[in-house]
């Protein structure tokens, strides 16, 4: 939701010679269609299921950093899954910049489309609320607030990194 998964995944995997697979797009790519039109031809229950099954194809990868989605963990086994074949971090990033993230990008998301400012705000709200004790299941968390800039970026690789080879 915002939180900065592939804005921080796609740096922190070619830093470590890994592929990377945005979920959403992994899923894009293999459907042909969009995250929205998915939505939208074939309902949220639908998509969590495909969802799954290509959270389980990408981790048959070798050697690859996954940016799944902010609902990904929610459902089905999605979240011991994640745990149980990789190292997984959650990117806390405080509801403000949540915010003016999900503003800048709201026509693309369809949990968000169309959400005035106070219903998104809420949304957020009531969203981590909701979320949190399957995030907080994730072996690291990092904060997310500082990946506005290249500089902010690379510090976080670099944390990551270093927690991701001591580990």
């Amino acid at each position: 939701m915002a939180a900065g998964k592939t804005t921080l995944g796609a740096p922190l995997a070619a830093s470590m010679n890994l592929s990377f697979c945005d979920l959403d797009a992994y899923i894009e790519e293999n459907t042909h269609k969009t995250i929205s039109q998915i939505f939208a031809d074939s309902g949220a229950d639908a998509f969590r299921l495909l969802e799954r099954d290509m959270l389980h194809k990408a981790a048959e990868k070798d050697n690859v950093v996954i940016s799944a989605g902010g609902g990904t963990p929610l459902f089905y086994d999605n979240m011991d899954f994640m745990n149980s074949v990789g190292t997984t971090l959650f990117l806390d990033a405080a509801e403000p910049v949540l915010l003016r993230r999900l503003l800048e990008a709201s026509a693309t998301r369809p949990l968000v489309a169309g959400k005035s400012r106070e219903q998104l705000s809420e949304f957020i709200h009531t969203e981590l609320a909701s979320r949190r004790a399957f995030y907080e299941k994730c072996k690291y968390t990092i904060c997310a607030d500082k990946l506005e800039s290249l500089s902010q970026i690379q510090e976080t690789v670099d944390l990551v990194q270093k927690l991701l080879t001591n580990n």
